[in-house]
Parts: structure tokens; sequence; C-alpha cells
């Protein structure tokens, strides 16, 4: 660090310079609580100089002992300081003479389980932490197993707080066993441990003293030398197209980041979803045309045919296509407090594609704490399960484990634009050709017909859910008085309501009309004349029995027949289990309307 110190004070933009070129790695820090995450980010960032004198001062001041807290370094949130624990993912850079590193620091409560997800999405390497004294427990699998499920590549183990056990190798050396058992059922590339005590500094920065025993790298040195170039994805080329750039007639190149493979001057390539065959022209950058461009390179690349592509199209080679498909399994990570709706259609964002997609199927749950599968209905925050989905088009797609870019995807709640969960997608079976990919493209949606609008969407727009409040009772009865009440009642509270008119319609046709009603997220009022039991039981059939408040209007039928002289008594068949009971001769019309809204609001029917 002092030749590089000196070269600032020198030279800057030779060390800026110096700077760009050096390779960039991102960590991932993980582990249970209070295994010292946050203190062993916090030294390494002291122990390079990459701490400013002010972030010192100010750490020595929130500090409660006579020695800095070095976790306050990436602890920054008052509850964090407060509950000595990690909330929020805290992002850190610093740069070495032979690398510059970006980490982040998550924490490792499950409740804060999309938190550790979000910040580990990137990472070349997971750092995770375990406390000598208490050896792997059940949280440190579950960092694990989170680790390589998102597809990080390496795994370094730091078996910290050894000053604490004496410095033992037995203790390190059993609890290296332990986790290496568990580590084989993972996807790692390599797992490497060390002996560290993140406060005192052992084997961190510098080698230790404390373990004459242990011959391997720091923890530095080996981020500093661990092989991440390699593990980018350079045999499929995928250029998901960002931007059309055209900025004169004799200009069209296409912008975007090459996801994953190689690409140059003269490779034959095919546009998605076009099937256009084309040759490279150029690959240009800011700096000048390049000859060949690889993984991680922002370019613009021109083709030797106009073809019509633009965001969100996919330009692939023609021997190596991703899985064109509608239809995937993935693991999803639910990261929002309102739980996964099944019946609502959702935005999924792919590379640069967004289209919209349906949950068809949950095939289990994640247990967080056994690491089992087990069966749920449902998705609620920070859990992890495994899921079909069914998209609106067509997707290009790898599976996850063999390309990150890829194999990824977000899900977005179409009303709030919210981001809900994030997913990883699992493939099977064999490759396709180029015929296959032009069928699936051309080809129906993956979607079943149904509305992209879920009863609880209907909800959280309009503060009530849909239902038919059917009024039933003999000639006379003053239902229809009571269904004109109640409506001018519900639209007084600020509720959607109508009363359906029956002027020339049958029993058939007002039970379409009051299920399309209530279909619509409104409450439906009718009165229309139902007799029998089985006209009724057709009623709740169709719309739904859980939809349909029944409301026996049972005013006196002396008063009744007094009323309409010349109706018809004969047919009606009294209700044996309404949900509500009004008699109209024995109580005034807006007292029967608040007993109905009490109903309404006790079934749930308005959103608090």
């Amino acid at each position: 660090m002092t030749d590089e110190k000196d070269l600032i004070r020198e030279d800057i933009e030779a060390y800026l310079a110096k700077y760009r070129k050096k390779e960039l790695l991102r960590f991932v820090s993980v582990g249970s609580v209070d295994d010292g995450k946050s203190t062993l980010i916090g030294r390494i960032l002291y122990d390079t100089g990459m701490v400013f004198e002010d972030q010192m001062a100010a750490v020595r001041a929130a500090s409660q002992t006579d020695e800095p807290d070095l976790a306050l370094l990436t602890d920054g949130l008052k509850a964090e300081r407060e509950q000595g624990i990690t909330i929020d993912v805290a992002y850190r850079y610093f740069a070495t003479d032979k690398r510059k590193f970006i980490i982040a620091d998550t924490p490792g409560h499950i409740q804060y389980t999309r938190n550790m997800v979000t910040g580990a999405s990137t990472a070349d390497v997971a750092l995770i932490l375990i406390d000598a004294r208490h050896g792997v427990l059940q949280q440190s699998r579950r960092h694990a197993y989170i680790a390589s499920l998102l597809g990080i590549p390496h795994l370094a183990v730091c078996v910290n707080k050894m000053d604490l056990k004496d410095y033992s190798q037995k203790v390190y050396e059993e609890i290296c066993a332990d986790f290496m058992e568990f580590g084989k059922t993972l996807r790692f590339k390599d797992i490497q441990f060390f002996p560290v005590s993140a406060l005192v500094g052992d084997n961190v920065v510098s080698d230790s003293e404390n373990t004459p025993w242990y011959d391997g790298p720091n923890v530095l040195g080996y981020l500093e030398t661990v092989p991440v170039f390699e593990d980018r994805n350079f045999t499929d080329f995928r250029y998901p197209v960002q931007y059309v750039i055209r900025p004169d007639l004799d200009y069209r190149g296409f912008a975007a980041e090459v996801a994953a493979g190689v690409i140059a001057k003269g490779d034959d390539v095919v546009a998605l979803p076009s099937g256009r065959a084309s040759k490279v022209k150029a690959i240009d950058t800011y700096d000048g045309e390049l000859d060949e461009a690889f993984a991680g390179q922002s370019v613009t690349i021109r083709l030797d045919d106009e073809i019509d592509i633009s965001r969100g199209d996919m330009i692939v080679k023609p021997d190596n296509l991703p899985r064109v498909t509608r239809r995937f399994d993935a693991h999803l990570v639910w990261m929002h407090e309102k739980p996964l709706d099944t019946e609502k259609a959702y935005l999924v964002k792919h590379t640069t594609q967004t289209v919209r997609a349906q949950i068809d199927k949950i095939y289990c749950e994640i247990d967080m704490d056994s690491l089992e599968e087990k069966e749920t209905d449902g998705i609620a925050l920070n859990d992890i399960a495994r899921v079909r989905l069914s998209c609106h088009r067509a997707l290009y797609v790898d599976d996850y484990q063999r390309n990150r870019e890829t194999g990824a995807f977000i899900v977005i709640d179409s009303l709030t634009n919210n981001t809900v969960a994030a997913g990883m997608i699992s493939l099977e079976g064999a490759d396709q050709n180029i015929g296959e990919v032009m069928k699936e493209l051309h080809a129906e949606s993956a979607m079943e017909p149904k509305t992209f609008v879920s009863n609880n969407e209907r909800m959280e727009r309009f503060g009530q859910r849909g239902a038919t409040v059917w009024l039933q009772g003999l000639p006379g009865s003053g239902r229809w008085t009571l269904a004109y009440a109640l409506e001018r009642r519900l639209f007084d509270d600020g509720r959607t309501a109508t009363v359906v008119n029956p002027v020339g319609e049958d029993l058939r046709s007002m039970i379409s009309a009051a299920k399309a009603i209530t279909d619509a997220g409104l409450i439906n009022i009718c009165a229309f004349p139902s007799p029998t039991r089985t006209d009724r039981d057709k009623l709740k059939a169709r719309i739904g029995e859980d939809r349909v408040i029944q409301v026996y209007v049972n005013t006196d039928e002396a008063l009744c027949r007094e009323r309409r002289p010349d109706a018809d008594f004969s047919q009606f068949e009294a209700p044996e289990d309404p949900d509500i009971t009004v008699a109209l001769n024995e109580m005034r019309i807006d007292k029967a309307v608040e007993i109905i809204m009490a109903a309404l609001r006790e079934r749930g029917q308005f959103e608090d």
C-alpha cells in the first residue's frame, strides 16, 4: 500500500490508470449472529489502511470499550448498533496492490434472508464465519446452502474467535471436518478454511504466530489470489440487447453488456426472436473498435445485415442457443411483506425483457432450519421455494448454475411495481435446435387465459371484495326498497355497489350478471325473485357460496298480502339457513341496512 500512496501523491493519473486495470472481486460475508462478520470486515479495512481518520474517530466515539469496535465500520444503522446485529446489507470498497474489492456485509438473522440474498447475488466468494466456541451451527449450514443456491463459486470458511479456544488445532480441525462433510452436498468449486481471530487480527491480513500448525494463506491473501476470471461463462455467447443506437442513417448498432461468452468480428450470429442470421461487422466502444469482446464487457455490435432488433431481443450464436421457453422451474426467494398471490399475474424481468407471468405451482418450500423440502401452499417473506412459472411470451434462458446472468430473474408486482421476489432458473432436458426455438417463439402464450387482476389486487384497489347480496322474501316484503337503501349506504361509505336492474331478465341471466359484477370486485345487490331453494342453490353454485350473502326479508305475510293482493305466494319456499334475517314490519329500513353492513364487515368484505 505504501507504493500506491506514493503514486497517488506523485502521479494521480498513473494511479487511476493502474486502478482501472485491477481485477475486481466481489465477496459477501455471511454467518450466524455474533460470529464476528462485521468485525472481520472492519479488521480487513483497518489493517489495509482503507479507513479514513474521521471514520475511525466516529468509531472510537461510538465504541463502548477502550479498543475501537471495528464492527461499527459496517453496522451503520442506529438499530444495528443498539442491538449489536447486522440488519441491512453494508457495502464497502477497498483495494490492494493486486485487486480491488467490493464487500457486502449481510445479516445473519433468518428474518433478513432477503437482505442476504440481495448482497450475495453478484458475489464471487462467500466468506462464512463460524464461532470456534460453538462449532458448525444450523445457521452456518443455512448460509452455506443459500450461498451455494445463489451460484457463488468459492467458499472461504473462517473459524473465528480462535483466541478464545487457545488457538487449538484440534478444535479447528474438528470444525473443518464437520463442515466439510456437509459441504460435499453443495455446489462450490472449492472450499478453503482459515483459523482466525477477527478481534485480534490473526490470519486476517497478516499471518499469525499463534497458529504455527497452519500453513495456508491468510484471508486477504486468499482473496487476492483466488481465481475468479475463469468463473465466468465464456462458452455460451449471450447478448441481451439494451438499446439500439442510430445516430444517423449510416450507423445502426446494438448496445448491451455481454452476459456470457465471447464474440469476435466475423462471427456468425442469430437474432432472437426473429431467427434471422447475420455476421458481426464491428464491435464498438467509446475508445474505438475491438476485435473481440467477452463476458462483462459493455459494447455496441454492428451486423452485416439490416435486421429488426430491439430492446429485449437477444443475439446468440447459431450453434449455441439458449433454452427458449414459456414455462420453467425455478427457486424463488420471496422478498416482500405481502405473500405470493397465485391468483394474479406478475411481471418477470429477465435480462432486458419484461413479460407477464404467473406462478402455476409451488412444488415445495425449503425448510430453513432442516434444509429439507416440505409441502406448502404459500410463500411469505424470506421463504425459499421451488416453483413452476408460465410466461406470456418466451424467454431466452439458461440454467442458473451454468449462467447466472441469463438464469436469474426478478418478480415484480404489476400493481405496485415493487420487486417481490428473486428467482434462479432450473432447466432439464436436451438442447434445442433452431427449428424447435422458432416453433416455441411462434407458439401461443403458456399462460391459461384468465384475468391478470386477482381478487386480492381488486381488494387493494377498491378496498373491498366482490360479493352478491341476494335479497329473498315474499312479494311485497320490501326487498327492492331495502336493496336501494343498502346501495345508498354503501355508496355513502365510499364503497362501490350497484343494484342489478331486473327488467326483462330471467333468473339465469340475473345470476350471470351478478357473477360478472362480483368477479369485478364490486358489491352486487339483487332482489330478483328466487322463490325455491333450487333457485338459490343455483345462485350459490354459480357465484360461489363464500361470495353470496343471503338476506331473508321475513316481513309479516299478512302485510305482504295486503301490499300485493294479486301476487302468487304459493311457490315461495322460506330459506332454511339464511346469512341474515330481517323483518321490515318490525324494524326500520335503516336498521336493516346496518345489520347487513355489520355482517359484511364481519365477513371481511372491506379492507380495514
